[in-house]
């Protein structure tokens, strides 16, 4: 799942940065390469990167994928940017490509990889990622690019986690546990500031966050055959368990009750430069953020730690980000796109947006996570989950939200609400 800054830069596509006149022969609005390239791979793309909106971002890219295909010499590279809609993107990709319409090469959102997986149209990319690479990958992202036969489907190429920023001038001691976090919360109210800030309005930031407090109990949302269980058994418990410390956060008052409209990571950023918040959970992207928005001597005050479980040795994150996945059966094609992701995404790219790489040698190879921060952000990974990718999960989100909201605003209890969850998706489920 995107940053909203880069969500806003995808959905303002269409105006993109005038490209450097060095780069305008290789590189142009829909094409990388000469246009007379004998060989042609379809590649369709976000406009995070090559089609940023950022001009530091998209000099960047345009560099790396000039070197690229100056190297290759007889291809060029038929771009297609996917829109900000997430879900009909996806939805529209897998269509087409299951109908035989679809690009050479893609991204994927993480969140809807295992549906594709599932589909059959990923097509191997072995032939570029050694074992040695494969085994160099966060577990949960070895588990998600490969299949049973170990082929690597796609590359999960950067990822994004959810942390607890707080000012240590407010909250010195990072919570390790939920009954720390409200107490810490209480104490910032005490000291005039707004306690644990987090989304909690009507979109997929809401339940995606929170899912970590259900996922850091051993929960599962669903079974090995993706159907919903997430309201059975020891899985009630934990949710319920999960529901009462946002619950507790806001009838305490250690969080405001303007969590219930918060469905915007800019709201936190803006909270932090107003000098009103204490603590919030947000992107580890949010960190970049804040130093650049805040003054550097409030910015000094700024950390970030793991989110707290129930217990402190009970830690769950969720984990985000975007793959590139071959769906071309044609062999050399299935190289380039691997080559794209190896030589301009995964490692290059990643430093060069300082986003999250998914393979810990990384980390040491770029001057870009020399920060401490990155420490701490690698560590937390190691408690990745991702949203499974049954082809449920996008109503168990909405339904999450819609339990959570009810909850904290006092229009259902906890256990009338979470039954209501549970049969809105065991109904969505039964029409599938």
């Amino acid at each position: 799942m995107k940053p909203t800054l880069l969500m806003a830069a995808l959905a303002a596509a269409p105006a993109l940065v005038p490209l450097p006149a060095a780069a305008q022969d290789l590189v142009t609005r829909n094409r990388v390469g000469l246009a007379d390239a004998p060989n042609t791979l379809t590649f369709r793309l976000t406009a995070y990167d090559l089609y940023s909106s950022d001009p530091a971002t998209s000099e960047a890219f345009e560099d790396l994928f000039s070197d690229f295909i100056e190297a290759r010499p007889d291809w060029k590279i038929e771009t297609q940017l996917q829109t900000g809609n997430i879900g009909q993107e996806q939805a529209r990709l897998l269509q087409q490509t299951q109908a035989g319409r679809g690009p050479d090469c893609a991204m994927i959102d993480s969140s809807r990889l295992a549906l594709f997986k599932d589909t059959g149209v990923l097509q191997p990319m072995d032939m570029v990622f050694s074992e040695d690479d494969v085994a160099d990958l966060f577990p949960y992202v070895r588990e998600a690019v490969t299949n049973e036969a170990g082929e690597v489907l796609a590359w999960w190429w950067f990822t994004d986690l959810r942390v607890l920023y707080r000012d240590t001038s407010v909250v010195p001691e990072a919570p390790q546990t939920w009954a720390e976090a409200q107490e810490a919360g209480l104490a910032a109210v005490e000291a005039g500031r707004e306690g644990l800030l987090f989304n909690g309005g009507r979109w997929e930031g809401t339940a995606f966050d929170w899912l970590a407090n259900f996922w850091a109990q051993g929960g599962e949302l669903v079974d090995a055959d993706g159907a919903p269980v997430f309201a059975e058994g020891e899985n009630r418990e934990k949710m319920l368990a999960a529901i009462a410390y946002y619950q507790n956060l806001v009838e305490s008052g250690a969080s405001p009750r303007r969590v219930t409209a918060i469905d915007d990571y800019d709201a936190f950023t803006a909270a932090a430069a107003a000098g009103t918040a204490s603590m919030f959970v947000g992107g580890n992207w949010q960190y970049g953020q804040l130093r650049a928005t805040l003054p550097e001597e409030q910015f000094a005050n700024w950390a970030v730690s793991e989110l707290p479980g129930p217990a402190p040795d009970q830690r769950a994150t969720g984990t985000g980000g975007w793959t590139i996945a071959a769906l071309s059966e044609d062999e050399e094609k299935r190289r380039l796109c691997g080559e794209i992701v190896k030589e301009i995404y995964a490692g290059p790219g990643n430093a060069a947006q300082g986003l999250l790489p998914t393979s810990a040698a990384i980390y040491d190879q770029y001057d870009a996570y020399d920060g401490a921060e990155y420490d701490l952000f690698a560590e937390a990974l190691e408690n990745g989950v991702a949203r499974p990718g049954a082809a449920i999960y996008p109503e168990i989100s909405n339904q999450i939200q819609i339990m959570l909201g009810n909850v904290l605003s006092g229009t259902a209890e906890p256990e009338e609400a979470l039954d209501a969850a549970a049969a809105a998706v065991q109904a969505a489920y039964d029409r599938q």
